[in-house]
């Protein structure tokens, strides 16, 4: 990582069915899980590490409920009266490892943030000076942010671009705030490319051994219509960046990177496709998706080795556009919504060779509906810990009724999602600024989420995961 402690960055020269539709209509179910979760229960794993409390955050009992298992504690982190906080998406890679600090934002809405806003701010929470809340960024346009596997950095991106011009910045700070460096500055096409990005995606992703990170962006000039998007990777030991995958599906890309410490998956980054989306010649999403929906494929970081994941495309299920890496393990797990029954499942896969975009009849795609347990499932947004065996996930109805349910993962590609009990409901207006996100700390003691029920977006912390047993 030599080449990161320079301090002059590096500059970089030229050489149908709708997911709307189908959130909408999950109002008109619930989730039947009552006797479920007492019925045939197994005790819970015990986590390696308590979980902290914020004891300057708020505490907020209220939160909690008749059907909130004993011990667990709410805290509110976020407090301005007058500025919405929010924690960045659920797959964003924003923890230190050992679980002790992550980072947020301030100004911004569940879905990210306006790079014309100048209250907008990453901070950095600090679980072990008690949820203190310190800054760890200024710069107007900041965006992207992710931290890095050892836990000293965080990484983010400065969009200074315009249609065709302008130019990107890429950007790190110790998580203390202190030792702030340039590393890269993009202000001319993508290297081999006649492109140059603008309307960055809110989230990149950092590989796990800290060499790489990658963001999507949108490649038009402003004047071309059906113009593509991209996903660029960036090198971090050697600053480069490279296009790897361009298209005009490719809008809502949600990169993850493989979390999974072997050399070779190491490469791997989850991405979404939306079949069907129309953008306008300045980048604007029009319509998101179309026909039977997205799909979501595997990529080598290098643009090689496209694969498919198992899931959707069929007329009768359709990938939500929810999807994560169960923890460090070759497997995925995405929500899916389905025409017959109408239930929203959670799926998991593991990717196959590409055969064109057949989603759920990709040859060799092996799959495991988590959910086939439950009666009437509606899950949403989800996520796991590292380890790969707690998910914590909202389910609907999606407005102030949805709940946050925790459950333990089992075999992967066989086992059912066991043990799921209600934590609590965030009585969030679940609109698209409010989703409530839930996400779990790596090690699984922790579980986060946002809620309006203030009256503003707010970012919140449940402790005491460690504590459940049956």
């Amino acid at each position: 990582m030599n080449a990161l402690i320079e301090k002059r960055p590096v500059f970089v020269h030229r050489a149908a069915w709708t997911r709307r539709r189908f959130l909408a209509g999950a109002g008109r179910a619930t989730l039947a899980l009552a006797g479920l979760c007492a019925a045939g229960a197994q005790a819970w794993p015990a986590p390696a590490v308590a979980s902290r409390r914020p004891e300057k955050a708020k505490p907020r009992p209220d939160l909690l409920d008749k059907d909130s298992p004993q011990g667990l504690e709410v805290f509110q982190l976020t407090t301005e009266p007058d500025v919405p906080s929010s924690h960045l998406y659920m797959e964003a890679q924003v923890f230190t490892l050992d679980s002790k600090r992550f980072v947020l934002h301030r100004s911004a809405t569940a879905h990210g943030s306006r790079k014309t806003d100048p209250e907008h701010q990453y901070l950095l929470c600090d679980l072990e000076n008690g949820g203190t809340l310190s800054p760890l960024t200024t710069e107007l346009g900041a965006t992207g942010a992710s931290v890095s596997p050892d836990g000293n950095y965080c990484y983010y991106f400065v969009d200074e671009t315009t249609l065709g011009g302008g130019r990107l910045l890429l950007k790190r700070v110790r998580l203390d705030g202190t030792q702030r460096e340039t590393l890269l500055v993009l202000d001319t096409p993508i290297p081999g490319t006649a492109f140059r990005p603008t309307n960055l995606y809110p989230l990149s992703t950092i590989s796990s051994d800290g060499k790489r990170i990658a963001i999507s962006a949108f490649l038009g000039d402003g004047k071309t219509e059906g113009a593509p998007f991209g996903l660029m990777v960036f090198d971090l030991e050697k600053p480069a960046v490279r296009l790897v995958i361009h298209g005009p599906t490719w809008c809502n890309m949600h990169p993850q990177y493989s979390r999974s410490l072997d050399p070779e998956e190491s490469h791997d980054v989850l991405i979404q496709e939306n079949h069907g989306s129309v953008a306008s010649a300045t980048g604007s999403i029009v319509r998101l998706v179309g026909g039977e929906g997205a799909d979501i494929h595997v990529i080598r970081d290098d643009g090689t080795h496209f694969r498919n994941m198992p899931w959707g495309r069929d007329g009768n299920e359709f990938c939500q556009g929810h999807q994560c890496w169960r923890g460090r393990s070759a497997w995925a797990i995405t929500s899916t919504g389905t025409r017959k029954p109408p239930e929203a499942q959670l799926i998991e896969g593991r990717a196959a060779p590409h055969a064109d975009h057949v989603g759920i009849k990709t040859p060799g795609g092996v799959r495991n509906d988590l959910t086939r347990e439950f009666p009437n499932p509606h899950f949403y947004h989800f996520a796991t810990d590292l380890a790969g065996k707690r998910l914590v996930s909202a389910a609907g109805p999606l407005d102030r009724r949805a709940t946050i349910y925790l459950g333990q993962l089992g075999q992967p590609g066989k086992d059912p999602l066991r043990n799921l009990r209600p934590l609590l409901c965030p009585r969030s207006s679940c609109t698209k600024n409010a989703h409530i996100h839930p996400f779990l700390s790596p090690d699984g003691t922790m579980a986060f989420f946002n809620s309006d029920e203030s009256g503003i977006l707010q970012a919140y912390m449940i402790c005491g995961l460690d504590r459940l047993d049956a």
